[in-house]
This record gives structure tokens, C-alpha cells and sequence, in this order.
């Protein structure tokens, strides 16, 4: 197996690196210290695993896992992180992680989750896949439930709003609010979703059917101009 770790604090990645180079059949292509960093080295190295931490400078590790997984579907990714939060669960999950482990996990845990994962199946922690179980499960026996559970009422009003193509200063109009409460709420939406602009957010919100294509709220060129921040 064909092994990258990515993680920014120095003394735990060598530690790792020099854990995982003692197991056999285990080859520790390199390391890298930011989200940046390991994208370039997976593109150049092309390793079967990658072993990513979430909380780094410049591109975490939720966005740096999602870009992998668009460039080279073929490598895993494995989260080994301190976060063990329901946020950094699910965001990791649902950017396309297929391993999630604590750091201080028992080095037959970590090798065993990287074999898994090389092997193309997923392995989680016992703590975050029975988290896993519980939070689909709820899912599943309430199919009315509102869309993205994780915005407040008000940023799951917002990003209908985006959806419909509506700048800041229209939504702040229809809400009865200022523009820079409605940025606020934007910039919420973009962090608990996980996305980077106002595009992505807005294909994410007419997947789970909020919003609409047309109609009055189509926002102009202009408009979008004017949003351009946001």
C-alpha cells in the first residue's frame, strides 16, 4: 500500500509517517503540512491512501479531501483527526472520506482502516460509525424532515433565497434586514456547508429542491456584480 500523510503539525506527522513505515507491506510515499501541499504530492505521487488531517491553515482537510476525490476518485482518503464533532463527521463523510479516526487511536486501528480503505471498502471508529448509524437512521424514519439540519432556520430561509438567484441587497429587502446580517448569514450557509461560493451553494440547494430556476428572483448579470463577495 502506497501511503500520503498530510498533516500540519510536524512532530505527530513524522511519528506517524515512521509508524506507518514499520508496517509491512506499507510504503510511506511522503508527507505533506498543509491541504495544498498534499494535493500536489497526491497528483505527483499517486498513492492508494491518504491519511488526512481536518484542522489545517489555508484548505482544510474537508475541502482538500473533496478536491482528491474529484481529481483521483481511485485514492482513499482516511480522516485522522483531533475534531470528533458531528460537523467535522459528516462534513468529512460527505466530501468523500472513507475513514475516520481519532488521533490516539491504537496502531492496529489505524492500520487496519488504511488497509480497508486500500482495499476500496470504508472503516470508521466505533464511536463516529455508530454516530453514522444513529444520524441515517433518524434520517431515514423522517422523510419529511427539513433539508441541511445543520443551518438555523434563518440561513436555510437565505439559501432559498440565493437559490432563486437573489442578491444580497433583494434578500435583505425580503427578509426586513440589513445587507451585512444577510453576508453574515451567507457566510454561515458557505461554512456548514461546506462550500466555497455562492454557485456551489446554490447546486446544493436545488438538489435537496429549494429555490427554482426562474422567475422574477433570476438574478442579473448586474446583480451578480454586485454580489461578487458573496
Amino acid at each position: 500500500m502506497r501511503l500520503l500523510v498530510v498533516d500540519d503539525h510536524k512532530g505527530f506527522r513524522e511519528g506517524l509517517v515512521r509508524l506507518l513505515g514499520s508496517l509491512a507491506d506499507v510504503e510511506v510515499l511522503g508527507e505533506a503540512a498543509s491541504g495544498e501541499e498534499g494535493l500536489v504530492q497526491a497528483g505527483r505521487l499517486q498513492p492508494d491512501v491518504v491519511l488526512m488531517d481536518l484542522a489545517m491553515p489555508g484548505i482544510g482537510g474537508v475541502e482538500a479531501t473533496r478536491r482528491l476525490r474529484e481529481s483521483a476518485p481511485h485514492v482513499g482518503v482516511v480522516v485522522l483527526t483531533m475534531s470528533d464533532d458531528d460537523a467535522s463527521v459528516f462534513a468529512a463523510v460527505r466530501s468523500g472520506a472513507r475513514g475516520y479516526l481519532l488521533k490516539g487511536a491504537p496502531r492496529t486501528e489505524v492500520a487496519r482502516a488504511v488497509e480497508a480503505v486500500a482495499a476500496g471498502e470504508a472503516l470508521f471508529s466505533a464511536a463516529v460509525a455508530a454516530r453514522l448509524v444513529t444520524y441515517f437512521t433518524a434520517a431515514a424514519d423522517t422523510p419529511t424532515a427539513e433539508p441541511f439540519p445543520e443551518l438555523t432556520d434563518r440561513e436555510r430561509e437565505v439559501l432559498g433565497l440565493l437559490s432563486r438567484g437573489l442578491p444580497n441587497a433583494r434578500i435583505a429587502a425580503e427578509l426586513g434586514v440589513s445587507p451585512k446580517t444577510v453576508r453574515n448569514h451567507v457566510s454561515h450557509v458557505f461554512a456548514k456547508l461546506q462550500v466555497a461560493d455562492r454557485a456551489q451553494a446554490v447546486a446544493r440547494a436545488r438538489d435537496a429542491g429549494l429555490g427554482g430556476g426562474g422567475g422574477p428572483g433570476r438574478q442579473t448579470s448586474r446583480g451578480a456584480c454586485e454580489d461578487r463577495n458573496w
